[in-house]
């Protein structure tokens, strides 16, 4: 782990607070965090081991066991790419490959600006839909290139909108 830039522990402690401090909540906790900070910072995890009276090592056990947490940031947006058989028969190789195009970053990585992270998944359970593309939560099914060009347009277009907003 890196230690990125300083970090404010206040909201760190009053999200332990919140939890009385006690460590059977460990995993609430650092969903909390995630929350907040969209990846579990090394200063955090070290503050909650110690409110926690918990070791770093079982912190950091429980933070590198579950695929919803990260020790890296990740991007303002998560884009969840299935790779299912129903998914990768309709065409999910070939539309993996525009998202990554597109925005210029492979599966596994985060935009430089922080606003995406692409990760692939080996089933979102909606075959029926197929090809999905799961963007926040929310799914798209039936994704072909043309679709997912004009739905990654939408978000930096929205981006974009909001750079031009705040430079006036």
């Amino acid at each position: 782990m890196q230690l990125t830039s300083q970090i404010p522990l206040d909201e760190v402690d009053n999200i332990v607070d919140s939890y009385d401090a006690d460590k059977q909540y460990l995993i609430q906790i650092l969903q909390d965090i995630t929350s907040e900070y969209n990846y579990l910072p090394e200063q955090c995890l070290r503050r909650v081991s110690k409110r926690l009276d918990v070791p770093l090592s079982e912190v950091l056990e429980v933070a590198t066991f579950y695929k919803a947490f990260s020790l890296k940031p990740r991007g303002k947006h998560l884009i969840h790419v299935c790779l299912g058989t129903a998914c990768h028969v309709r065409g999910v190789p070939q539309i993996l490959d525009r998202i990554e195009r597109t925005l210029n970053i492979k599966a596994g990585q985060t935009s430089d600006d922080l606003m995406f992270t692409l990760e692939t998944v080996n089933c979102v359970g909606a075959c029926a839909l197929g090809p999905v593309i799961v963007i926040d939560g929310q799914y798209h099914g039936q994704m072909t290139q043309t679709k997912v060009t004009k739905l990654l347009e939408k978000y930096t277009s929205a981006r974009r909108g909001k750079d031009e907003t705040d430079k006036s």
